[in-house]
């Protein structure tokens, strides 16, 4: 299958890109960052080199994916979404030594122009709604919207919001048992 790099994207010497990957116009990949197979990488990505990037993950147009930023397989990173890694910077002070850690877990999704402030963990198959400011970790299957962002419900692996308390059925056949703090697939 091989990878398909544009010809406008710059991928630094040795930068590890799993087989099926595509990386599009204007793309920047740094030399330390590891990407999984099957990824997409759109127009004006940045890579940093502290990124590990799992498979089949989507990462959408003008999105820069910074040091100390974590991506598991399939996650979805909407268009101009935005990943921080110093939780309090200033141009005149060097904070490289302050990077947190920004996990996002398998399956999840980042909403466009949504806002990952660093040192969190979003749980598998989350879901940010565009536009949220996730400042705080996010539980798995957890629907976040708002600034700052706040749950609203949970949602199926499919993608589909789920209804209700005790066993819920997806219209995909999935189950959840759900209550007031968790969601777990059956």
């Amino acid at each position: 299958m091989g990878v398909v790099i544009h010809t406008t994207a710059i991928v630094d010497e040795g930068a590890q890109i799993g087989e099926g990957s595509r990386i599009w116009h204007w793309v920047h990949v740094c030399s330390g960052a590891r990407i999984g197979q099957g990824c997409s990488l759109g127009q004006n990505v940045f890579v940093g080199n502290d990124v590990v990037i799992g498979n089949n993950v989507k990462i959408q147009n003008n999105v820069s994916v910074y040091d100390a930023v974590r991506l598991d397989d399939d996650v979805f990173c909407g268009p101009s979404m935005v990943f921080t890694n110093v939780y309090n910077p200033r141009s005149a002070i060097l904070r490289k030594n302050e990077y947190r850690q920004t996990h996002v877990h398998r399956g999840a999704t980042l909403g466009a122009n949504c806002t990952i402030v660093c040192g969190v963990d979003v749980g598998e198959y989350a879901f940010v709604g565009a536009g949220a400011v996730i400042n705080r970790d996010v539980a798995p299957y957890a629907l976040m919207v708002g600034i700052p962002a706040r749950q609203r419900g949970w949602m199926c692996q499919c993608g589909v919001q789920l209804k209700g308390d005790g066993e819920v059925n997806c219209m995909c056949g999935a189950i959840y048992q759900i209550d007031k703090f968790t969601c777990t697939k059956q």
